[in-house]
């Protein structure tokens, strides 16, 4: 007697696994962010780098909701990515940048 598979159990083995193996994946949202002007961004960075030092590109995208390749050009020119130490993964104000921002803190009351 040979072995022939039960109806209904056709396909249901290797289906099952690759569905295990590869979950589907899901983005929070498809919606694409668009571009501010380079001033206003760069003065909202500013702010950020006002409220803590050191930020991630990833919460540096949630914070402005800008595309992550224009985040990136603008940190490019205003920032330090920091590559060892403590802060590593992280971006840093570059010190001409930091200068200015405590200065202009310090001047208003």
């Amino acid at each position: 007697m040979s072995m022939r598979p039960m109806p209904g159990m056709v396909g249901l083995i290797s289906s099952s696994s690759k569905e295990k193996r590869k979950p589907t994946p899901t983005k929070p949202s498809d919606v694409k962010r668009t571009r501010r002007d380079r001033r206003e961004l760069e003065n909202i960075i500013f702010k950020l780098f006002e409220k803590q030092p050191n930020w991630a590109l990833k919460a540096l995208v949630q914070e402005t909701d800008q595309p992550e390749q224009f985040l990136k050009e603008i940190l490019n020119d205003l920032c330090m990515y920091n590559k060892r130490g403590p802060n590593q993964g992280t971006h840093e104000l570059k010190p001409e940048y930091k200068k200015s921002s405590e200065d202009a803190a310090g001047a208003a009351p």
